[in-house]
């Protein structure tokens, strides 16, 4: 869900555009793996991973919201 804080920092951020882009590969290769009827072993293993590394990059992205977030409520 976008928000005005987000949208800033897509507009503005290199750091936050590079978390944003990586979270939409993840979610698209996660979607094709949930498009299968079976996973082999491997596609299971790789679908955790992918959701981690999608939980990671979230929170790293809500930090960076919260950080401008402050820095907007003191300017």
């Amino acid at each position: 869900m976008a928000t005005p804080v987000r949208d800033q920092l897509l507009a503005s951020s290199d750091e936050f555009r590079q978390l944003a882009q990586e979270h939409a590969q993840y979610a698209q290769r996660l979607d094709s793996l949930t498009c299968k009827k079976y996973l082999s072993e491997e596609e299971k293993l790789e679908e955790i991973r992918l959701k981690k590394l999608k939980l990671r990059l979230k929170d790293q992205m809500e930090q960076l919201e919260q950080q401008a977030r402050r820095t907007t409520a003191v300017a």
